[in-house]
């Protein structure tokens, strides 16, 4: 069932891409940008990535954390950090356990081939840690600036 606004954020506990673990409720008291991709160094995800890392200032200046989760493991976060020099943690959801947990795991379809994985899927989740917001089927070249006009009406 796919979680809606206006409730809690589930907590969870993942490693980042040091595999130092993050927790999501050692942010409360800070808005969470908390965005969920397929794949590393994929074209839309490296887009998303990016505009993020180009608008990080103006997150930064409202007090907000941005946090990305795909499966990948964190070594493959290591290069992909690195590579597009991207200033906010990225979490390794290995076993889809958090994406399953926020209702973003399931069927998709590719070159006619059908398969399971991340359905691209952002949550503004407010200083309470509540669910402020949620981004269904993202379009990654547009989606910050969508993102951060939602954190200023908070």
């Amino acid at each position: 069932m796919p979680l809606t606004s206006g409730i809690p954020a589930p907590d969870f506990e993942l490693p980042d891409d040091t595999n130092t673990p993050r927790r999501l409720s050692s942010f409360r008291g800070k808005p969470v940008i908390l965005y969920f991709y397929p794949k590393d160094d994929t074209p839309g995800c490296t887009k998303e990535a990016c505009n993020f890392r180009d608008n990080y200032s103006a997150y930064e200046k409202a007090g907000a954390v941005i946090l990305g989760v795909s499966p990948d493991a964190s070594l493959s976060h290591v290069r992909f950090k690195t590579k597009y020099e991207l200033p906010f943690p990225l979490l390794a959801d290995e076993e889809h356990k958090v994406c399953e947990l926020y209702a973003v795991w399931g069927p998709k379809k590719f070159m006619g081939r059908e398969y399971e994985g991340v359905l691209r899927t952002t949550f503004l989740i407010d200083a309470q840690g509540n669910i402020a917001r949620v981004f269904e089927n993202v379009r990654p070249a547009e989606h910050s600036a969508e993102v951060l006009d939602a954190l200023h009406s908070l």
